[in-house]
C-alpha cells in the first residue's frame, strides 16, 4: 500500500478500537473501520465508540471522518446508530477523504 505522496503503508490490527487508536496516536497513520457491502453504515456505534474516540483524536491534532462528513458533526438519530470511521493523522486522513471524493 502506498499513499498519493509516495509513503508506504503497512497494516496493523490489534482487534480493539481503543488499542488500535492508541497505536495510531503514538505512531501516526490511519485507523479505519469503513462501511462495507454487508454493513453500509459501518459497525462502530456513534455514541459509544465513534464520537468519544473522534473527540480524543481531534484534540490530539488529527481528523476523524465517515469518509464524507466529520464524525463530531453527526447528530445522533437513534441510541445505537452506527457510523463508518476513518481517523488519524491530518494528512493521512485527508488522503482518504480525497479518495472518497474521487470515487463519487
Amino acid at each position: 500500500l502506498s499513499s498519493g505522496s509516495g509513503k508506504r503503508y503497512s497494516s496493523r490490527y490489534i482487534g480493539s478500537m481503543v488499542g488500535d487508536v492508541h497505536r495510531t496516536l503514538l505512531y501516526g497513520g490511519v485507523f479505519g473501520y469503513p462501511g462495507d457491502t454487508k454493513n453500509l453504515k459501518g459497525k462502530l456505534r456513534l455514541l459509544y465508540e465513534g464520537a468519544p474516540m473522534s473527540f480524543i483524536m481531534e484534540q490530539a491534532g488529527g481528523l476523524s471522518t465517515t469518509g464524507t462528513k466529520r464524525v463530531m458533526e453527526i447528530v445522533p438519530e437513534v441510541v445505537h446508530q452506527r457510523v463508518p470511521i476513518v481517523m488519524g493523522s491530518k494528512n493521512c486522513v485527508q488522503e482518504v477523504i480525497d479518495a472518497y471524493a474521487a470515487a463519487n
